[in-house]
């Protein structure tokens, strides 16, 4: 987990009512960080990374609605976007958009709703994966995970997700004893969104791409290839289906990536003409 010195926290409300939390640093051109499944400002490398882009842009950090400080009320996907598109009215009207893993999906979908609202976009690892195992599996996890949010098991659910992405019992008990586990019972009930946003099948939303206007960098770590070999092959996919996009790999890299490794491929995309 990466952080900064912390920034002043400011709140807009969304379309619904809805606060949510967010921290701006740097100046330049606004860009919004959108977090993966179960990340807010205080758990994941989102002020990491805003430290290293606040040279050059204005960067908005911010807690996805149900985290950290932001409100939590009942929410959807079409929320989400909401919430970022009350985020670049805040920033001025445009502003561009960094999304990782699951947030790297809402990131999408939020650019393809939201259209000359944002100006780039940049997306690290969408954990779309199209084979007939992993649609299986997936289909198998949003079952139980909806069961478990219908019961208000943000803990269980929490447990189910880290499951999923291959958290051994060791690593599950140790989060279940920590300190931080009562944070996470409450996170784990916006995991529904993260599912939402990756889709049915976690196929790659070909349709969807296809309708974004932004121009657009798609990667994947280096390092990925062996563990996770959809991310190379979702990553291509994508790539094809935005109209304006381009795929580079970030050498080294994994599902959790450095920001400083991270920083510098960003800071060239978002600085360069469109």
């Amino acid at each position: 987990m990466a952080t900064t010195e912390k920034t002043a926290t400011q709140t807009v409300t969304s379309s619904d009512g809805t606060s949510i939390a967010y921290e701006k640093s740097g100046a330049g051109a606004p860009v919004i960080l959108v977090d993966g499944a179960l990340c807010f400002r205080e758990f994941g490398p989102a002020r990491g990374l805003a430290r290293e882009l606040a040279s050059g842009f204005t960067v908005f950090c911010y807690d996805r609605r149900g985290r950290g400080e932001s409100d939590d009320t009942p929410s959807t996907l079409q929320r989400e976007i909401d919430d970022i598109e009350a985020l670049i009215d805040v920033a001025g009207g445009t502003a561009s958009l960094y999304g990782i893993s699951s947030g790297g999906a809402l990131a999408l979908e939020a650019a393809a709703a939201l259209g000359h609202k944002v100006d780039k976009l940049a997306l690290y690892e969408i954990p779309y994966d199209g084979s007939e195992d992993g649609v299986r599996r997936w289909r198998e996890y949003r079952k139980r995970l909806a069961q478990l949010l219908a019961e208000e098991r943000g803990g269980d659910a929490t447990e189910l997700f880290m499951r999923f992405v291959g958290a051994s019992d060791h690593g599950v008990e140790g989060m279940r004893n920590s300190p931080v586990w009562p944070v996470f019972e409450t996170v784990g009930r916006t995991l529904g969104n993260d599912a939402a946003a990756l889709g049915d099948d976690r196929v790659v939303p070909v349709q969807t791409a296809s309708a974004i206007t932004a121009t657009t960098l798609v990667m994947d770590g280096g390092a990925s290839i062996e563990a996770m070999p959809f991310m190379r092959a979702s990553a291509d996919r994508l790539a094809q289906a935005i109209p304006r996009a381009e795929h580079r790999v970030v050498e080294g890299q994994g599902h959790e990536v450095d920001a400083a490794a991270l920083a510098p491929v960003l800071r060239e995309f978002f600085a360069a003409s469109a």
